[in-house]
């Protein structure tokens, strides 16, 4: 069984969850475990990303960057990366934002990630609340990543 993580980070108005949310019903509807973490409640163990087959990372746009739980992610990957600790790398993953109006955070994101492995797919967006639109992309997205492509 394919192992997908959903890491997010969401508070005030919950839109970034609702995605996170939607990403993961995805996945389980396509047959994968999931395991969907919160940024905003803790700190990821680098082994829980180490052992997932695929990811997806989603933010709110937090003045045209990511929210401080997921740099800080991606702190503790690098320095994981860096001493060349197996499985943090190759691996599928998507992205996924909201924003209140700016959504300059996109480009920010597909920088900081592209080291992870390979993008599935369109980074989903929503300003604001996500519409159905916008969460029928997010459980594609998670399709995409139980599927592997």
């Amino acid at each position: 069984m394919v192992s997908v993580l959903v890491l997010y980070h969401s508070q005030e108005h919950g839109n970034t969850r609702l995605m996170a949310e939607a990403v993961a019903e995805g996945a389980k509807s396509a047959g994968a475990s999931v395991k969907l973490f919160n940024t905003n409640e803790g700190r990821l163990d680098m082994e829980g990303f180490r052992t997932a087959d695929a990811a997806a990372f989603g933010s709110p746009d937090y003045y045209s960057y990511i929210a401080g739980g997921l740099k800080v992610f991606l702190d503790d990957w690098h320095i994981a990366k860096q001493a060349k600790a197996a499985g943090l790398t190759g691996k599928l993953y998507g992205l996924f934002y909201s924003h209140g109006g700016g959504g300059a955070v996109r480009g920010p994101m597909m920088k900081l990630f592209q080291g992870v492995g390979t993008l599935a797919g369109d980074v989903v967006e929503s300003r604001g609340k996500p519409d159905q639109q916008v969460l029928d992309a997010c459980l594609a997205l998670g399709k995409r990543l139980a599927q592997g492509k």
